[in-house]
């Protein structure tokens, strides 16, 4: 296998920290483990005041070309309650066309976990540049990539202040009503791809009992809608054996918080 060369003939600092014993190990894990759970709160916290968002009607018809054909941003979301658009640079003008998309955002599909998870909490992640689709279904296909990718045809990226650069935003729909709830871009989007950083950028959060959120916002208890991502069409309820492992472990983290 070759190497990095210039990385292997590195040597580390003298400035490195203390080497130490398992047991001071340990304790200093343990302070850094109060300021991390401090982080979680806060991003927790952040989230909750996402779902507060005030909503900005879409009232303009977007248009987008599709894999098969013409289709508008209320088709995007694939029937489903909620959707994020990723604006991806893969088009002439940019650094690898029309081989790769821009490196940073085709590192960013490289981190995009299984959708089936987003789509069992209503919600369709797709990703839009400006690349023709014969472009888009080569690149997606070299790749492995399978997240929808549509091609944008108008004033989209310009008008939700992905013109220039890459970013998410975020809509929800009532009806055929369209509403843009949040924008991430710019290093929010470094921590973009699980199924967790997508749904707490969403007007609904998790969706999970635990949650702060506005009165009427559907919940459900938490672990218990989880699922293997090819089995949530046949096992539309949680299995009981599922439920019975999820009740054991949050009782264990319970009892874990409650002694800290």
């Amino acid at each position: 296998m070759e190497r990095n060369t210039q990385h292997d003939q590195a040597h580390l600092g003298r400035n490195t920290p203390s080497i130490v014993s398992p047991e001071a190990w340990e304790a200093a894990r343990q302070q850094m483990l109060v300021k991390e759970k401090a982080l979680t709160r806060a991003r927790d916290a952040l989230a909750a005041e996402r779902r507060r968002m005030p909503w900005m009607p879409v009232d303009k018809t977007y248009e987008f070309e599709g894999p098969n054909g013409k289709v508008t941003l209320l088709d995007l979301f694939e029937g489903r309650r909620q959707l994020i658009v990723y604006r991806a640079f893969f088009e002439p003008g940019v650094f690898g066309w029309p081989e790769h998309g821009c490196r940073g955002c085709s590192l960013g599909a490289d981190q995009v976990g299984h959708l089936a998870h987003l789509h069992a909490r209503d919600t369709t992640l797709v990703y839009a540049s400006r690349a023709p689709q014969a472009d888009i279904a080569r690149l997606k296909g070299r790749m492995g990539w399978q997240m929808p990718w549509y091609t944008i045809t108008d004033s989209f990226d310009a008008d939700f202040g992905v013109a220039e650069w890459h970013g998410h935003n975020a809509f929800i729909r009532d009806g055929e009503r369209v509403f843009r709830t949040y924008l991430i871009n710019e290093r929010g989007d470094e921590a973009m791809g699980t199924v967790w950083s997508y749904l707490d950028m969403t007007a609904l959060g998790r969706q999970e009992t635990w949650e702060d959120s506005p009165e009427g916002y559907p919940q459900t208890p938490p672990y218990k809608w989880w699922n293997w991502h090819d089995n949530y069409d046949s096992e539309a309820s949680p299995h009981p054996k599922w439920v019975e492992v999820s009740d054991a472990k949050e009782a264990t983290w319970r009892d874990a918080e409650t002694k800290a």
